[in-house]
């Protein structure tokens, strides 16, 4: 489907379902029999900037294309995403946790398993999975 005038962030979705209308060459009879209106109410509908969501299903049936898609497109473009307290807090705790060791520590860690010697600390998984990557790398 042709979006010319209309895109993402404004769009007319009557003259977007008349645009699909005409493209699959479907008679204005059957979409009135469809929706057992007159072709003033048609006229209406197409004229309109929004429909109810029971109309557009039918619409999107009887044209064989999803106009949902529209709407979804336009909400993952253009509406910010909202950062709740939990979602904040976990990531600023990732963020500390990636800072806990220095790279001495680290160096200082790594050379003692590399050289065998006993480590009288008990490491945690995350220096656990550092020494695999190092092995492994």
């Amino acid at each position: 489907m042709n979006i010319k005038k209309n895109n993402f962030k404004n769009f007319h979705i009557g003259s977007l379902i008349e645009q699909k209308g005409k493209e699959v060459e479907i008679e204005a009879t059957r979409i009135c029999d469809t929706f057992n209106c007159k072709k003033e109410e048609l006229q209406k509908m197409y004229e309109s900037e929004g429909l109810e969501l029971e109309f557009l299903l039918i619409w999107s049936k009887l044209l064989n294309y999803d106009f949902s898609r529209i709407y979804s497109q336009h909400i993952v473009l253009y509406v910010p995403q909202i950062i709740t307290p939990e979602k904040f807090s976990k990531k600023r705790h990732l963020k500390s946790l990636k800072n806990i060791y220095t790279n001495g520590i680290i160096d200082f860690i790594l050379k003692m398993l590399f050289t065998g010697e006993k480590i009288r600390y008990r490491l945690p998984e995350s220096m656990v999975f550092l020494k695999v990557l190092c092995i492994k790398g």
